[in-house]
């Protein structure tokens, strides 16, 4: 008798499988990892005590409506709770954006190369993946974007600054693509790295959400918050939006922890100003030695810079892990590299030099 195997969705076929940043090696010569855009400081001040807190009653599940972190996002935004949406993370929002707007026969746009996540939960959801090559300067061609709507558009994602090229869409270009993105579609400004941006021309996309009732705006505590390990991110949107979110959201799924730990990092925006203000800093030393030894690279926005190497990227990670240090290659296009620690930065740079010799 011939064995069956269950019948599963064939939507999942062929749905590449998330590649997350390899670790550095607990033994050899890697000491530094510079692969996930992880905020290289520990824990802020008050942030772990109200964790470990949390832990105490981990027997227990967690408040699911999220009560005390939404009141939080609420006044720290100057947003109703109504529009207020957790998840697991920016991109478990995101998932949960797409199932409650696109199915077979539907289309999500997004700009290419942008977040990695954004073909995989598409194809999730049945849904068709409209691609947008960036302009030659790995910006957002929001034109080419407009011109590829069509009335099977349900969601279009803008990740600004945009992951993994750090460029950045400014104000007066974003304000006339939302005027011209028709009403019944979604846009997305996926703003994970929206605390590392220096530049003034570069909405706050929740000053744009506030008159536009098809834009939804992703924010993430797992980058400058430093809190990748506890899964935690918010949408704000209108109400019809968040609601559909909460209603797609997985029962329970942001801890007790993540939401204490929340609540404490957003009394602690401060101390968590200072850290970032230091990681720009650095960004900047990186991408003017970079550019001192010959690299052309776009200007980066966020806590990491990227190096658009082709059929090279992986020789080039693979010459920075040699020197002590894991980078984020993606295969035939370019590389990634997280701003960490000085020293981190300091190795990176000498690996990128001796390569640069070579290319």
């Amino acid at each position: 008798m011939s064995e069956k195997t269950p019948k599963l969705r064939a939507a999942l076929d062929g749905i590449p499988t998330y590649k997350p940043g390899r670790p550095a090696a607990a033994d050899g010569p890697v000491s530094y990892k510079l692969s996930s855009n992880e905020n290289p400081y520990p824990p802020l001040p008050g942030v772990l005590e109200s964790a470990v807190a949390a832990a105490g009653s981990f027997n227990r599940y967690p408040d699911m409506a999220c009560t005390g972190l939404m009141a939080e996002l609420a006044e720290h935004f100057s947003v109703p709770v109504e529009h207020l949406a957790t998840g697991t993370g920016s991109v478990g929002v995101a998932q949960q954006l797409i199932q409650a707007t696109a199915g077979p026969g539907d289309e999500v746009m997004y700009a290419w190369r942008s977040f990695e996540a954004y073909p995989i939960i598409t194809q999730v959801s049945g849904a068709t993946s409209v691609q947008v090559p960036l302009t030659s300067d790995e910006v957002h061609d929001l034109d080419a974007m407009l011109a590829a709507i069509t009335d099977r558009t349900r969601l279009i994602f803008v990740c600004n600054p945009n992951n993994p090229t750090g460029t950045v869409v400014r104000r007066a270009e974003l304000e006339s693509f939302l005027d011209r993105v028709p009403s019944d579609v979604l846009v997305v400004l996926d703003e994970a790295y929206r605390e590392f941006n220096r530049d003034a021309e570069v909405p706050d996309g929740i000053d744009l959400y506030r008159d536009r009732p098809n834009v939804c705006v992703l924010r993430t505590f797992s980058k400058a918050y430093g809190l990748a390990g506890l899964r935690i991110g918010f949408a704000v949107a209108h109400e019809p939006v968040a609601a559909a979110l909460r209603k797609t959201a997985v029962p329970f799924g942001v801890s007790q922890l993540a939401q204490e730990a929340a609540v404490a990092s957003l009394r602690s925006e401060a101390a968590l100003m200072e850290r970032v203000d230091a990681l720009v800093v650095e960004r900047a030393r990186v991408l003017g030695a970079l550019a001192g030894q010959g690299w052309t690279l776009p200007e980066s926005h966020a806590n990491f810079v990227w190096l658009r190497l082709g059929d090279r990227a992986a020789d080039f990670a693979a010459a920075c892990e040699r020197a002590g240090v894991v980078v984020r290659p993606f295969a035939g296009e370019g590389v990634r590299v997280t701003i960490g620690e000085s020293a981190a930065m300091d190795l990176f740079l000498e690996a990128a030099e001796e390569f640069r010799k070579t290319y």
